[in-house]
């Protein structure tokens, strides 16, 4: 970007000379509307939710056979909802304005066969790629036990395709481990800030991991470079996937069930806020795009960015989506939070998602590592630096009453609110690795 639009756009957007700081700072998006209105401009529906769950239901049986840590649930790849009391009274007591009522964490960092968020969207993407393949060759038919999918001709099959992707780390996993096991030889184009623990575990299930010492862009690009010269190689993007966005998408509806079993309501009376960790954007829109459409717009979905990596909050906050990266503005895209050290934002994401998003915030480093300390302390879970950012969230939201003014929110009904706290990774890091984080 030149400097002459640089110094054009911050006086337009005064916002950015804080996020060029890299200093903690919050937006709430002025332009969030009903779901009603914002629906069109995402460019899909409730059909397609519905369809995304019905394929994960198909492919439960062979998950099942394939992974069995999922037998519990049926092969249905699910995360638990735990109440975290003490915690929530930790952010009372240390920010907020007043009661906060009920807050929540939702594990998906401890989701089986990745340990994190990407479950959901990764694997999705893969399993609908091997289900168009098999179906489209003849391999299976409309009906049949998806179980087949676990056998030597299926893989057998499957080893004459690639699949390519590039990844921080956590999407890296899921598709390298549920590519490599139906039988796919996959490559996992890796940043210069993804955890040599990840690298290691890939290899281990017989993935090909390319590094760089460039950050997520780079390795991206040089991920769908591999798929152009390769026929037989399908590119899962991060950045565009419709497929990726649909099956964050289904956890909508799960949780609206966790909260039935639970006898959690969400009304005018008692809204939802939920707090997103934001990296290129794909997982926390695709999981806001659900919650939308299963809870309507008594539910306010909140993303959260590391102070030097405000990538989406950035792009949607200027307009320009990924026509702008937090590189333009000088800020370095280096943070702790491995799993958001994202420069440029999905275009697709932010465009789809600006009117459903409530807001964003950013974190700096050494609060998410205390925010992740105190995860432990006080609840016995442990996450990746990237989920404790969503931590945060409460104490900014019940801090902005010119947010919660125009919602109709008022103190006392905060108090009877519910938050959820929405864990993305850390199920699956080495236990020496995670000791370093709660030295």
């Amino acid at each position: 970007m030149k400097q002459k639009d640089l110094v054009q756009l911050i006086s337009s957007r005064p916002l950015i000379r804080e996020l060029q700081k890299m200093t903690e700072v919050s937006w709430f998006n002025p332009d969030e509307t009903n779901v009603a209105t914002a629906l069109p401009y995402v460019g899909l529906s409730q059909q397609d939710v519905r369809d995304a769950s019905a394929r994960l239901l198909r492919f439960a049986p062979y998950i099942k056979k394939a992974f069995p840590d999922t037998e519990k649930n049926g092969g249905i790849i699910e995360s638990p909802l735990v109440r975290v009391p003490i915690l929530g009274e930790a952010l009372a007591q240390q920010g907020s304005n007043g009661p906060l009522g009920n807050v929540f964490i939702k594990l998906d960092s401890h989701l089986p066969v990745s340990g994190s968020i990407k479950a959901r969207g990764g694997i999705y993407e893969v399993l609908t790629h091997a289900e168009t393949l098999a179906l489209n060759s003849g391999l299976l038919t409309p009906g049949e036990d998806y179980t087949k999918f676990f056998s030597e001709p299926f893989r057998h099959f499957f080893s004459q395709y690639r699949i390519a992707v590039g990844s921080t780390g956590n999407l890296g996993l899921s598709i390298g481990i549920m590519g490599a096991q139906l039988g796919f030889r996959v490559s996992v184009h890796m940043s210069a800030d993804a955890r040599e623990w990840k690298k290691a575990k890939l290899r281990e299930h017989g993935v090909d991991v390319i590094e760089y010492e460039q950050d997520y862009g780079v390795a991206v690009a040089q991920g769908r470079k591999q798929a152009e010269c390769d026929p037989g190689c399908f590119f899962i993007d991060d950045e565009n996937s419709k497929t990726l966005f649909l099956g964050y998408s289904v956890a909508g509806e799960r949780l609206k069930m966790q909260f039935s079993q639970q006898g959690i309501v969400v009304d005018k009376a008692h809204p939802l806020f939920v707090y997103l960790p934001c990296g290129v954007g794909g997982g926390p829109g695709g999981v806001a795009f659900g919650l939308k459409l299963a809870f309507g717009d008594h539910v306010h979905c909140i993303f959260a960015e590391p102070t030097h990596s405000p990538s989406m909050f950035l792009g949607v906050y200027s307009g320009l989506h990924d026509g702008i990266s937090v590189q333009d503005i000088g800020v370095d895209n280096k943070t702790a939070a491995d799993g958001l050290a994202v420069g440029r934002p999905s275009g697709f994401v932010g465009r789809a998602m600006e009117r459903m998003i409530d807001g964003f915030y950013t974190i700096n480093d050494e609060r998410m590592l205390e925010w992740l300390k105190l995860l432990n302390e006080c609840e016995n879970i442990q996450v990746e630096p990237s989920a404790a950012a969503a931590i945060y969230g409460p104490q900014v939201v019940s801090q902005h009453s010119r947010y919660l003014r125009p919602l109709g929110i008022s103190p006392a009904t905060l108090a009877q609110s519910t938050h959820v706290i929405w864990a993305t990774g850390g199920g699956m890091v080495p236990k020496q690795e995670m000791d370093k984080y709660l030295v």
